[in-house]
């Protein structure tokens, strides 16, 4: 792999994204995303929301990789979409390189979109099955005006060899290759364009194991070689904390804690941070040492369309209190490196720690 396969091309468009002096990367302040649905009332005309993404706040500088986790329907995906502009959202900003795009209409999104891309979760459904692997990727080339007339294919097939490809094979349709060979295309579709930042929504969970690592690898070694930054969406705790420099844990539409990879996983602060990583699976029972301590949740996660008044997890942690009902949460600092969103926010007892650390 060499730099020149992603950077060259003559042809290549000027980027047309200004930027403010100090800004980071990526920024999202105080993002909603509320989506409205038709509930049972009068002639079927009643609505609810349902709060998808509900007051998230991150940051993410150049080069990084952000690890966003955890359950099912917490909004992760709502939020990468919110990033990449596919839906926009209800209130909020999205700051790139200090410039809203929150607002900004399909024009004016155009030079944004080349320097913000998605590797989508399932390989099978992202690729157009009617079109060759070289009509996908080269679709993003002419869109964005990335290459001279005439270099179209010499610039797909150096796509195609720089994620593990044979170069050949770009007049070949999707279903002639495997999940892993899909998701290397998706990639390549996404660095197509020279992006500055990458949101992998889940980009290996439809994968084999063996192929996860591959693919893993992969994206670990253009995000070195191209100091290309990463939003990585997973449920694999293991996959974040070998990926990821930052990790951002959601419950229910907000941010539950973020801080440094090495604070999060040593020392979790949040209740739920601590039960996520309590169930990471424990491979020591396989060799006859005795199970970590688990903290088993009671319940479900309450529904987004009428979430629990004050903190969201209070229905089923363990510490919750009166006050955890009547006064939210604001994600700060409390005497720990990472900022928490709990009113009792402290570090987990030691045989916690210990568990966790022999475990990573």
């Amino acid at each position: 792999m060499t730099t020149t396969a992603i950077e060259t091309g003559s042809g290549r468009a000027k980027r047309g994204v200004p930027r403010v002096p100090g800004a980071p990367l990526l920024e999202l302040q105080d993002l909603v995303m509320h989506f409205a649905t038709r509930g049972d009332g009068l002639l079927g005309r009643k609505t609810s929301k349902v709060q998808a993404v509900d007051g998230v706040s991150l940051t993410v500088r150049e080069g990084e990789s952000l690890g966003l986790v955890g359950e099912s329907g917490c909004g992760k995906s709502t939020t990468a979409q919110l990033i990449t502009r596919l839906l926009k959202p209800t209130s909020g900003k999205i700051l790139y390189q200090g410039n809203d795009i929150a607002r900004l209409n399909e024009r004016a999104l155009r030079p944004y979109r080349r320097e913000i891309q998605l590797i989508f979760q399932d390989p099978y459904s992202s690729l157009n099955p009617r079109h060759t692997v070289g009509s996908i990727i080269g679709t993003a080339l002419r869109t964005h005006n990335m290459t001279a007339k005439g270099k179209e294919l010499a610039r797909v097939q150096e796509l195609l060899e720089v994620v593990g490809l044979n170069p050949e094979h770009y007049n070949r349709y999707p279903h002639e290759f495997s999940g892993g060979q899909r998701q290397r295309i998706g990639i390549a579709r996404a660095l197509a364009v020279q992006p500055k930042i990458i949101v992998a929504d889940e980009p290996v969970s439809a994968l084999d194991v063996s192929i996860q690592a591959q693919v893993m690898n992969l994206l670990e070694d253009l995000r070195k070689e191209f100091g290309i930054a990463f939003v990585f969406i997973a449920h694999d705790l293991g996959v974040v904390r070998h990926f990821c420099d930052r990790i951002a844990v959601m419950y229910l539409g907000r941010i539950a804690e973020i801080g440094n990879r090495d604070d999060i996983y040593g020392a979790p602060r949040h209740p739920y941070t601590q039960a996520l990583l309590s169930a990471v699976p424990d491979l020591g029972t396989v060799r006859g040492t005795p199970p970590k301590a688990r903290i088993r949740l009671v319940g479900d996660p309450p529904s987004p369309i009428n979430p629990p008044s004050g903190c969201r997890f209070r229905t089923r942690c363990w510490k919750a209190a009166e006050v955890c009902a009547k006064e939210d949460p604001a994600l700060t600092r409390r005497n720990s490196p990472q900022e928490v969103a709990c009113h009792f926010a402290e570090a987990p007892e030691e045989s916690i720690i210990a568990d966790l650390r022999a475990d990573a």
